[in-house]
């Protein structure tokens, strides 16, 4: 998967470190509601996002997210990437949560 991604010295796209910490931030917001009801979350948002260092796909990432606020059916988080309790990618992320009745459809 990341064979072409600098050939030689491969490195996690960035794009992959998002979309790892939107998706974490999603189990955060699931685990708020019963598990027979949790909405699917959707990414809206990408309100900051920074790099601190290249990741290489070897690595053991730790992913941390945490709610910051709540508008609507819109949730805010912070989230950031660790490894060895170093940080290497850091934002916030705006999820929106699908109705339930818009599943169904």
């Amino acid at each position: 998967m990341l064979a072409g991604h600098f050939p030689g010295d491969p490195l996690v796209p960035g794009v992959i470190l998002t979309e790892a910490l939107a998706q974490t931030a999603g189990i955060v917001a699931a685990s708020q509601h019963p598990q027979n009801s949790q909405p699917r979350f959707l990414l809206s948002a990408i309100r900051q996002m920074k790099f601190f260092q290249a990741v290489r796909p070897e690595e053991k990432i730790r992913l941390r997210a945490r709610k910051i606020g709540e508008v609507g059916e819109l949730l805010q988080f912070e989230v950031e990437a660790l490894i060895d309790n170093t940080l290497v990618a850091a934002g916030q992320l705006v999820l929106n949560a699908l109705p339930t009745e818009r599943l169904n459809h």
